[in-house]
């Protein structure tokens, strides 16, 4: 068996270029008092995926760079290399180099357009992809926030497809159900279920490792006219109106089904809420994890990714110790098998690739 990896990775900020407008709060969670909105609005964690912005084909954008290593590397470019040392035989054997999630702090300036993801067997016959795009959502902030999400009962396909011609925007709006959120909410958002971020939403988002959005509104909130080809990815507009689900349910139904139950484990010294795990998809996990003190997690054989959402603290391998503040972002290889975090308010998240079993 190779050996495993164990080299904690520091991964830098990965603005990507988005149609939609935002991105001020992340300067300031960052640090950066002189934010602004602007078409960075996300910040792309420990990404290998990349961004599909038609227009700008050459401007390679989405790939993180690992700062504590020399020239900073692509992590792609490590992963390829060894993905056997850095994710585990069974990962590897699996799915190969590929991580198989994408991570993202999204902050909505504006409303997003009205869009829906691929689920995997439209990502496979029409994109001939092994992964769609069902994501998932931990909102972090926003005041009077919401979110517009799932079909009310009764839409249909030619309904659906009536509105779109006319471009009917506040008529497509009204086909959904418009959810207010507040901090510490999750939402699972499975391919072919139509939805929009509400403006003022800010919130961490891990997903499927693809960039496939189909987008029903050709001109943005904001007035930007969206390029024929990010709306529909390159296959017409027929094609991507099949990859709704035209399935209504009430709002109740809507939250029962797709609104996350946290589970909460206590830990000396840490508190973990579970967020996204195999009660609801087994593509990719997420937890929250609220250090007051030292604590050591014993960790499967399994590569993970963090993102400091407050305070400042610190992560060992045993080896090494890495100091971490609010806006950091963290690697942890398949072969570190007791991480020690240690720090007073000291709140991350963590995202794992898809279950093995």
């Amino acid at each position: 068996m190779k050996q495993l990896q164990t080299k904690l990775l520091q991964v830098g900020e990965t603005r990507v270029w988005r149609t939609y407008k935002g991105g001020k709060r992340i300067d300031e969670w960052r640090g950066r008092s002189a934010g602004a909105d602007g078409n960075f609005p996300e910040d792309w964690i420990a990404s290998t995926v990349m961004a599909s912005n038609p227009g700008r084909e050459k401007i390679p954008e989405g790939l993180s760079r690992v700062l504590n290593l020399p020239g900073q590397p692509k992590l792609k470019t490590l992963f390829e290399e060894d993905p056997e040392g850095w994710f585990g035989a069974a990962h590897a054997e699996k799915f190969g180099s590929v991580l198989g999630i994408l991570i993202k702090m999204i902050d909505a300036g504006e409303r997003l357009t009205i869009q829906v993801h691929p689920d995997k067997d439209y990502a496979k016959q029409v994109f001939h992809s092994d992964y769609g795009k069902t994501e998932a959502w931990y909102i972090l902030g926003g005041e009077d926030a919401c979110i517009y999400f799932g079909f009310k009962p009764g839409i249909t396909r030619q309904r659906w497809k009536a509105l779109f011609d006319q471009q009917d925007i506040s008529g497509m709006l009204e086909c959904l159900h418009r959810i207010p959120v507040k901090p510490g909410d999750s939402y699972l958002i499975c391919g072919g279920v139509p939805h929009a971020i509400g403006q003022g939403c800010f919130l961490a988002e891990v997903q499927e490792p693809t960039d496939y959005t189909m987008r029903t509104e050709l001109v943005t909130p904001g007035g930007l006219h969206i390029h024929l080809n990010q709306c529909h990815q390159g296959v017409g507009f027929e094609k991507m109106l099949d990859c709704f689900h035209y399935e209504g349910l009430s709002l109740e139904e809507t939250r029962k089904r797709w609104k996350v139950e946290p589970q909460v484990t206590s830990l000396p010294c840490c508190t973990i809420t579970s967020l996204i795990d195999a009660r609801y998809t087994k593509l990719f996990s997420m937890r929250s994890l609220l250090v007051e003190g030292k604590c050591i997690l014993q960790r499967p054989q399994r590569l993970s990714a963090f993102a400091v959402l407050s305070g400042s603290g610190s992560a060992s391998n045993g080896e090494e110790t890495l100091s971490l503040k609010q806006g950091d972002y963290l690697v942890v290889p398949a072969g570190v098998q007791n991480l020690q975090l240690a720090g007073e308010s000291f709140h991350l998240v963590e995202c794992l690739p898809p279950a093995l079993d």
